[in-house]
């Protein structure tokens, strides 16, 4: 590997050494698997909200005017039921642009990972 590993680097500038592939290698795995980790609580933090609003609207049918209790904040507070659901919603919305977010960052260090693989020609 060391013939492969003196070629330049992903700057194209300067040429990485073996350890320093190995390091970059060990970084993006690093950084992938904390990407998903938050994948994976956003998405349970959708199906929550989710639950909870499918819940609430079938309440909102018969009693809109129904008292709930929402944590804001580490703070308690009552609301009426037709109130929270938009609300909501909104947080299901902004949940979903996160996760995005969050799936699109994934898939570049992804390929990133992918082309320094294919660059250095390496089995990690």
């Amino acid at each position: 590997m060391s013939a492969t590993a003196s070629t330049k680097g992903a700057s194209g500038s300067t040429p990485l050494s073996e350890q320093q592939v190995a390091q970059r290698f060990q970084t993006l795995r690093s950084e992938m698997t904390s990407i998903a980790t938050k994948i994976s609580e956003i998405e349970g933090e959708t199906e929550e909200h989710r639950a909870v609003i499918e819940t609430l609207k079938q309440t909102a049918a018969t009693a809109p005017d129904r008292k709930c209790f929402r944590l804001i904040g580490g703070v308690l507070v009552e609301r009426k039921v037709a109130e929270v659901v938009p609300t909501l919603e909104a947080n299901v919305a902004s949940l979903r642009q996160v996760l995005e977010a969050l799936l699109q960052q994934y898939k570049g260090k992804e390929e990133e990972s992918q082309a320094l693989q294919k660059k250095y020609q390496t089995a990690q």
